[in-house]
């Protein structure tokens, strides 16, 4: 039932995350990599938090947290992305 939950949460902490930052063309769409980025988005906010003792070991972040963690993954996307699509100078 937890995966089932993580899930959920994921996927509108995605939808909330793609509202907080400006869209380009190179982050992902659709509701299935919406809800992977919150899924991570989650695991990346659990970790940052475990790691600066926000959380106990059997405790994850919750919808803030996986919010926040899922514009942190979707602002290094859009970085990395920027930088694949860029022509080399000449």
């Amino acid at each position: 039932m937890s995966v089932i939950w993580t899930i959920i949460i994921g996927l509108i902490a995605g939808i909330i995350a793609k509202f907080l930052v400006p869209g380009s063309r190179n982050e992902p769409s659709g509701w299935v990599l919406t809800a992977i980025l919150g899924i991570v988005g989650a695991m990346v906010a659990t970790y940052l938090g475990r790691a600066l003792g926000w959380y106990g070991p059997g405790q994850g972040a919750g919808l803030i947290g996986a919010v926040v963690g899922a514009v942190i993954v979707l602002l290094v996307w859009g970085f990395f992305a920027s930088r694949r699509g860029a022509s080399p100078p000449t």
